[in-house]
Formats: C-alpha cells, structure tokens, sequence
C-alpha cells in the first residue's frame, strides 16, 4: 500500500471544479487518506492550460494554484534531482511525455498512488495509480 496519493493535473482541476468526474474508487480514496499531494510540475501545467485558452479560472492561474491547493490541505512536491533521475529511468516502455515522466518518477520516488484518469499511466505496471 502507497504512503499517500498523488494527483495528476487533470485530477487536480477535477477535484476543484468537476468532482463528479472522479471516479467512485478515487473518491474514497481522496477522502481516507490523509496525504494527498500533487507534483509542481502541475502548476505549470495549469498555466500553460490557462495560457492556451483550454482552462478557464477565476482568478489568475496563480493565486487560484496557491489558494486551492493550501485550503485543500494538498501538499506541492517539488521536481528534484531524483525524481527527475526517476522520471527519466523508468523500467520498460512509457510515453514521451515530459510532464507525465516527472508525475510517475515523482510517485514512484515517494511511494504514492496516482489518481489519473490518463489511459497511459493507469496501463503503466510500475506505477500505483487509481483509475
């Protein structure tokens, strides 16, 4: 059993804005355990979605990033040399992705589930993720 969870961007923003997008296993796992983190490279994920038009906020990306995560109690991971060492050593096949390299290493570094809904890491056999 993982120490904790790790959201992928995408469960980030379906937690702060479309739960119901999350599934029922994903849920009750955000609800029962109690460190629940995400990986900083999401935050420039959220950016570049806000730059691109593709995400819609109410404030600037920023200030929405510090506010939800902090009130979220959701603790930021920063992308160190080993994580990225991880990221970019990971057994067997897996896409290019530079942003879901760092998430997977990131995870597998801490020793934490990823909530996804991305096809890709959940198909992934070394790496713990919630679909």
């Amino acid at each position: 059993m993982s120490e904790g969870l790790l959201l992928d961007t995408c469960a980030l923003i379906y937690l702060a804005h479309e739960p119901e997008l999350l599934s029922e296993p994903q849920s009750l796992a955000l609800r029962t355990m109690n460190r629940v983190t995400i990986c900083c490279i999401s935050c420039a994920e959220i950016a570049c979605l806000v730059e691109k038009g593709r995400l819609e906020l109410d404030r600037h990306w920023k200030v929405w990033f510090h506010h939800f995560t902090q009130s979220n109690g959701i603790q930021i991971l920063d992308v160190d040399h080993e994580s990225l060492i991880e990221a970019y050593s990971l057994p067997g096949p897996f896409h290019r992705d530079p942003c879901d390299r760092i998430i997977v290493g990131t995870a597998r570094k801490h020793d934490l589930s990823i909530v996804t809904s991305d096809r890709k890491i959940l198909d992934y056999p070394f790496a713990d993720s919630i679909s």
